[in-house]
């Protein structure tokens, strides 16, 4: 009989180790773990505070906020007036037009960029829109007729203002197309009835969103360094983990890029009401000269300064990468001090994040309140858009990216290989964790697939640390969704360089992201921060993640699964699906 000691070393190993061995030794000293063999060894493992059956309960509390705050929204919005409003008062001018008299300090037309003595002769609604009646475009000659767009206008939406009403066409339609035009996003006219019932949900929100903020920069950072610190510090990362490793790097970087072409495809966050203001620094859009700035910003002059920006998340990335990197290069002790030093630091910023996203159905549930008090229900309207482009994106990369992946390299049939992964499918779809499904999914690879327990007890545990296809596609399509949304709100479009920006964060992150609580929500907020886009929207994207994080966890699966058929196959075994000699 022989016994086994299993020891955690730190949140991204786990340790095997034969302590009492009576009997016929056995070969290569196997361990049972969740009824799985393994060999004695040093393991990847994430251990993932948010795995437990309390997730899907903090999932479901998630909801019920969400439909609450939209309950209590409804009501203030049906209850309470609220006035649209824009900050600014006008007059005629002589020759035609409204001058701007007095502007409101922090108030939407200050921010758009009107200024006292701008003098306007045209407001543009529903741009953008794909029906638009020839009332949409209201010709300004007196102040009252400013308040007659306002009045046809609801909180959230967006009125452009136009210097000139030259370049009417035949059918009567102003050109838009003029250097100086303003995007006004209406908001409910300060200390009115309404906007005082708002005020005390709008402060929860917002205390709850500089929590999140607070986390981000100190949470991705020891989450890169451990993770990349522990995985590269294992002997076995010689071929087998390179291989490994870039394999998931493939697929991921391949889910990124379905995802962005997607959301590039169908623009849901184009013409949205959601209730966002607009950021008052918007990402510039650019071409190659914009990319090779951002490759510029990746290495960091001074990374104490990048520390204390939330928007120098690529330098901070780049950093951890590195020093992740640097620690598995240096001799013990002093390596593995510095290992266990990040380890413990990011034990206590997960214990730190776990009780901050505790607080996240009640913050969901203010920011619902807020949301819908001043909008109504239209933001859900592209919400529901949102989640279709999700649902296809993650459904292209796991029946189309993944099948090929796994026809050419591991040379088995998708449709054998997903029927002998179904028990571990089923366990992701319902636990929404990679982590709680990884005993299944070892014992499913190995004992249906006919995989080696040699490739099993790598591959997977990796791949539950760095490999999130869905996590990550996930990520892409919301920021650039958000950056759409601020776009028609007066913002600049994400040029090829800043959607580049994207790609290479959203694939830097997933490298040591799994480990973090609410893994999907950080990653967003951490790309986000980068480009200067406020986190708010993130939040608001929550409230609709709960059937995506199903999703994105059966897809991450899924990955896993083809990554050990595919280097099962490429280390010359007889092939999955076939009995291993000798088992």
């Amino acid at each position: 009989m022989q016994e086994f000691e299993i020891h955690s070393q730190g949140p991204s190993r786990l340790q095997i180790r034969s302590v009492q061995l009576t009997g016929r030794p056995l070969g290569g000293k196997l361990a049972q773990l969740n009824g799985v063999c393994h060999q004695e060894g040093l393991y990847p493992w994430r251990m993932n505070p948010d795995s437990s059956p309390k997730k899907s309960a903090l999932h479901w509390k998630v909801l019920i906020g969400m439909a609450l705050g939209a309950a209590v929204g409804l009501v203030m919005q049906a209850t309470l007036a609220a006035p649209a409003w824009i900050g600014a008062s006008f007059e005629s001018v002589p020759d035609g037009g409204v001058r701007a008299v007095s502007i409101r300090a922090g108030s939407p037309a200050a921010k758009a960029g009107l200024t006292v003595g701008s003098t306007w002769r045209l407001a543009v609604l529903n741009r953008g829109a794909k029906e638009r009646g020839p009332d949409d475009d209201v010709a300004l000659a007196t102040p009252m007729h400013v308040q007659q767009a306002l009045e046809r206008t609801s909180n959230g939406e967006v009125i452009w203002f136009f210097p000139s009403r030259e370049g009417q066409d035949q059918e009567g339609t102003w050109s838009k197309e003029e250097a100086g035009a303003r995007p006004i996003a209406v908001a409910i006219e300060p200390d009115s009835p309404r906007d005082n019932w708002i005020y005390p949900f709008a402060l929860v929100a917002d205390v709850f969103i500089a929590l999140l903020k607070m986390l981000i920069v100190p949470l991705v950072l020891a989450s890169i360094v451990s993770g990349v610190a522990g995985v590269g510090g294992m002997k076995d990362l010689r071929r087998l983990g390179k291989k490994t490793f870039f394999y998931y790097m493939l697929t991921s970087l391949l889910a990124i890029m379905v995802g962005q072409i997607l959301v590039n495809v169908f623009v849901p966050g184009e013409g949205a009401r959601l209730g966002l203001v607009m950021p008052d620094v918007v990402p510039e859009g650019g071409g190659l000269r914009e990319f090779i700035e951002v490759v510029k910003r990746m290495v960091p002059p001074n990374i104490f300064s990048s520390l204390q920006d939330n928007g120098a998340m690529l330098s901070i990335i780049f950093f951890a990468l590195v020093l992740g990197y640097s620690i598995t290069r240096t001799p013990d002790p002093h390596g593995k001090r510095i290992r266990e030093v990040f380890a413990s630091f990011l034990e206590v910023m997960m214990s730190m994040a776990k009780g901050v996203l505790a607080l996240l159905p009640y913050g969901v549930f203010a920011l619902m309140v807020k949301v819908v008090a001043t909008t109504g229900l239209a933001p859900f309207k592209a919400l529901l858009l949102y989640m279709f482009v999700v649902t296809l994106a993650l459904l292209v990369h796991a029946l189309v990216t993944l099948p090929l992946l796994l026809s050419f390299l591991a040379k088995v049939s998708p449709i054998k290989w997903a029927k002998a992964m179904a028990p571990a499918l089923f366990t992701a779809f319902s636990t929404s964790s990679s982590s709680m499904t990884l005993p299944v999914t070892m014992e499913t690879v190995e004992h249906r697939g006919r995989v080696s327990n040699k490739v099993t007890s790598f591959t997977l545990p990796l791949g539950a640390t760095v490999n999130m296809d869905g996590t990550a596609l996930y990520e892409c399509i919301g920021v650039i969704f958000l950056a759409q949304y601020y776009a028609s709100v007066g913002g600049n479009p994400l040029g090829i360089g800043q959607q580049a920006f994207v790609v290479i964060l959203a694939l830097l992150a997933s490298v040591g992201a799994a480990g973090i609580p609410s893994a999907g929500l950080v990653m967003m907020l951490t790309i986000l921060a980068a480009l200067r886009l406020p986190v708010e929207g993130a939040a608001l994207l929550l409230a609709v993640d709960r059937p995506l994080d199903m999703l994105r966890t059966v897809v991450n699966v899924w990955s896993d699964t083809c990554a050990a058929a595919v280097v099962s196959r490429s280390e010359g075994e007889e092939g999955p699906l076939e009995p291993v000699v000798g088992a």
